[in-house]
């Protein structure tokens, strides 16, 4: 339940944060539509926090890093191959063409890409801090 509790507490306050700024500052949305939503993302994160945890940590035993490059290099993997699946079936879900969901998970796999790292990073300071690391 601890595990639970760190793992979707740390992708709220993570993604919360860098969406936040990125729709307010990059987007330019105003802030009652940022709020509304991050509040529409809290429960697919409360959903997909801990399950995205366990699926880090598996990628991350199976390839054993030994290096910083291959460090980020598992994050990259773990996140593409669990939050891609999911940002798919959340537009299919929402109703996107085939051809709007092609060109938002292209946009996003960079994202992805850059933010998979420092929530790597992120995750692992907080199951640390609160006594949760598994690795």
């Amino acid at each position: 339940m601890k595990g639970y509790f760190v793992d979707t507490l740390g992708a709220v306050v993570f993604f919360t944060t860098v969406a936040g700024f990125s729709e307010l500052i990059i987007a330019g949305m105003h802030p009652a539509q940022v709020l509304i939503a991050r509040l529409i993302m809290i429960p697919v994160m409360m959903l997909t926090g801990r399950p995205y945890g366990i699926w880090r940590d598996f990628v991350f035993n199976m390839l054993r890093p030994q290096r910083r490059l291959a460090g980020v290099i598992c994050d990259i993997l773990a996140f593409l191959t669990f939050q891609v699946p999911v940002y798919v079936t959340t537009l299919a879900i929402a109703g996107a063409t085939l051809a709007e969901i092609v060109s938002a998970v292209g946009a996003a796999i960079v994202f992805m890409i850059v933010l998979s790292r420092p929530y790597g990073l992120f995750l692992d300071a907080l199951r640390q801090w609160a006594g949760t690391s598994v690795r």
